[in-house]
């Protein structure tokens, strides 16, 4: 045998060792981390109180098993239908009496919904600021074609929370989801990949314990698109010119005698009480609508849109916004039209507000998405 080859065998052999090695320490920080992690707080004073009560039945004979019987509390129904993103737990609060224990809630669908993105669930050792939190990983997610929505728990308040870098409490239970769908497309298969070895990285950073769903979730992702393309629906309503030009003066005061503000998109917009978008009114040329432009302009048209899926109460609102459009066409005698510049009566804008929005509107709601909610917002943006 060569010098090479004892040299080769025994460089093998070092390897091998160091991967082994390796290998013990990786095993050995993570049981740390664990222990750590999940080590008791104190000993629950109704547990003891319930074992000693135990004890004291089986040496009486006193005490007789309840089985627990399916309907009692909630139902099985309810119970899988649950989005299994945030595990009950306890903790102490430093505020509190010694003893004093509280329950942490799951988190709000309206924040993280199991159906509609990949949730990951951390758990911290020590906490860490907000700061840290989300600058860990920031330029690999950065890459990504999907939103990620961050989500903490504010243990002050015992809330959960999106995370943001206004943000001002440190971090503990943290929960991170990758979006699934949106007007995009469905995830793909690298950005899943590319979500996962981040989410890897920053538990090792965060000295956390991270677990992350096992479905299929490509497939949850392309049916869930799915349904969206047969919910998409945007209805337009177009006022356009017998003959005199509309006057960008006029437009302007009638949209903001109408509840209407301009937006930085070129379009007026009329929101609801917590300042969500209900329809909007554009140009129906290609010329945005400003503060500068309107003061010179005209336009053969107007163009009132409602975008279905992202408003509450589609069908009245669509209501509101013909009855608005009517008194833009009788001020500036105009003619509300279809897309192919048919005249529209009251009976066909009746018929889309009853067939199109209605059912649009009942057909999510039947798939457990509410128009016009969070989840909905996310989903169609």
């Amino acid at each position: 045998m060569t010098e090479l080859q004892m040299g080769l065998i025994g460089l093998g052999a070092t390897a091998i060792v160091g991967v082994l090695g390796f290998n013990k320490w990786q095993e050995y920080r993570q049981r740390k981390l664990a222990e750590a992690l999940f080590k008791p707080q104190q000993q629950d004073a109704l547990f003891q109180a319930g074992s000693a009560q135990g004890a004291e039945n089986e040496a009486t004979g006193a005490g007789q098993r309840a089985e627990p019987v399916l309907g009692q509390g909630e139902s099985g129904e309810a119970a899988a239908g649950r989005a299994d993103i945030g595990a009950t737990a306890n903790f102490t609060d430093e505020s509190a009496d010694e003893g004093d224990e509280a329950t942490i809630s799951e988190v709000p669908v309206s924040l993280l919904d199991s159906r509609l993105e990949f949730v990951v669930v951390m758990e911290l050792v020590d906490p860490v600021p907000v700061e840290q939190v989300l600058a860990t990983q920031r330029s690999l997610l950065g890459r990504l074609n999907k939103p990620v929505h961050w989500v903490a728990l504010n243990e002050r308040t015992r809330e959960w929370v999106n995370l943001s870098s206004a943000s001002t409490f440190p971090v503990r239970r943290l929960r991170i989801g990758l979006q699934l769908v949106d007007r995009r497309g469905p995830l793909s298969e690298n950005d899943l990949l590319l979500f996962k070895n981040a989410m890897s990285v920053m538990a090792d950073e965060l000295m956390a314990v991270a677990s992350m769903p096992q479905f299929s979730v490509l497939e949850q992702a392309t049916e869930i698109d799915r349904f969206c393309a047969a919910v998409d629906l945007e209805i337009g309503i177009n006022l356009i010119t017998r003959g005199t030009l509309f006057a960008g003066t006029k437009i302007r005061a009638l949209a903001e005698a109408a509840g209407m503000v301009l937006g930085s998109d070129g379009a007026f917009v009329r929101l609801d009480d917590t300042g969500r978008v209900q329809f909007s009114l554009q140009n129906y040329e290609n010329t945005p609508f400003s503060s500068d432009t309107l003061r010179t302009m005209t336009t053969h048209g107007l163009t009132f849109t409602i975008d279905v899926p992202r408003v509450e109460n589609g069908e009245r609102v669509f209501a509101q916004m013909t009855e608005i459009a009517q008194r833009f066409a009788d001020t500036l005698q105009g003619t509300l039209v279809d897309d192919n510049c048919q005249p529209l009566s009251d009976a066909q804008l009746e018929h889309i507000r009853r067939e199109f929005i209605g059912r649009t509107q009942t057909k999510m709601s039947s798939f457990g998405l509410q128009a016009g909610s969070p989840q909905a917002l996310r989903l169609f943006s």
